[in-house]
């Protein structure tokens, strides 16, 4: 198996992550020109942990993702469901305490967290209103979602072009730098019919969530959206 489908069976998605998990990050920074980064430390500012708090970082991948939240002394759980990612992030950050759940079926006691947030992973899950309802369920009264994900660029010319390298740039360079390009090409059209912000907005409320709000980052490319369980 090199790569899912788009019906994302967990055991498909799990697989492939496994079969690139090596070189992840680094493929990572390469196919988005470095934006990665920057859209990391945009998450964290989102999150604002401090020393105390609990974070779950869901679809954590090795875990890089939670580096920020643990700088700043709070709790971090990077959770995510491929045992590779797991095993490459527990060999680059061992003290942290990376563990295995799936994002519709958590294991975690109710109202645990401060904070949960996912980047770039809610589109993976089989059942997104299954996660976010998951998601509501472990955190505390008065916590907060913060979802960084891909979404639709808000200006029309630019969204052809984006479209245009997610499917027929994005291949060739994943082939360049990736140990299995076919993932990627998932990746893409996975992204393609990913919903828009309103649409996610109108989930997270669905869910649950109340004053949810969504901020774009690189024109949209990606989107910040944020909820608060009351």
């Amino acid at each position: 198996m090199t790569r899912a489908s788009l019906d994302k069976q967990p055991h498909e998605v799990a697989s492939m992550f496994d079969g690139v998990a090596a070189n992840y990050d680094l493929t990572n920074d390469v196919l988005s020109l470095g934006q990665a980064r920057l859209w990391r430390k945009e998450v964290a500012k989102a999150v604002g942990a401090r020393p105390g708090h609990l974070v779950l970082d869901l679809a954590a991948g090795t875990a890089t993702s939670s580096l920020p939240f643990a700088a700043t002394g709070a709790y971090v759980v990077p959770c995510d469901f491929s045992l590779g990612m797991l095993r490459e992030g527990k060999r680059k950050h061992p003290w942290l305490p990376l563990t295995a759940g799936d994002a519709t079926k958590l294991p975690f006691k109710d109202g645990v967290f401060d904070t949960v947030t996912i980047s770039f992973g809610l589109r993976n899950v089989q059942n997104t209103e299954g996660a976010l309802r998951e998601l509501y369920r472990v955190t505390k009264p008065g916590g907060q979602v913060v979802i960084c994900e891909f979404s639709q660029p808000t200006w029309a010319p630019f969204r052809t072009v984006y479209t245009e390298y997610l499917m027929r740039a994005l291949p060739p360079v994943a082939r360049a730098v990736s140990s299995n390009p076919d993932a990627y090409v998932y990746l893409a059209e996975s992204i393609r019919d990913w919903p828009d912000q309103p649409e996610l907005a109108g989930l997270l409320q669905k869910a649950g969530w109340s004053k949810v709000a969504w901020r774009n980052l690189s024109g949209g490319i990606v989107a910040l959206h944020r909820g608060f369980k009351a």
